[in-house]
């Protein structure tokens, strides 16, 4: 899917690691959300509260995930998964545009 029908945004950024990773929220007219970002070169860790399917629109990532001792790099066209409760690691060289879709 290359765009969102019916949608409200939130106007506020979600802003992280002192700026290198932004993104905006998203709420479908169901009710679900989304969140639209950025991430500039660097590395980082994050917390899931949900599951997660990431999805990179543009740029390229290596992703260490929960339980894994080897790192995955995904390209533009390219997503997973991650499970609730846990923690996973990223690491861009170069700039990575994403959508993270949140699932119960």
């Amino acid at each position: 899917m290359s765009q969102f029908d019916n949608v409200s945004v939130i106007k506020k950024a979600n802003v992280y690691f002192e700026g290198k990773v932004s993104s905006r929220t998203v709420v479908l007219s169901d009710g679900t959300t989304k969140t639209l970002g950025f991430m500039q070169p660097g590395e980082f860790v994050f917390d899931t509260s949900k599951k997660e399917l990431m999805e990179l629109l543009g740029g390229q990532w290596d992703i260490l995930l929960p339980g894994e001792s080897e790192w995955k790099t995904f390209n533009a066209g390219e997503s997973f998964n991650v499970d609730a409760n846990v923690s996973f690691k990223v690491k861009v060289s170069d700039f990575a545009d994403y959508c993270c879709s949140y699932t119960d």
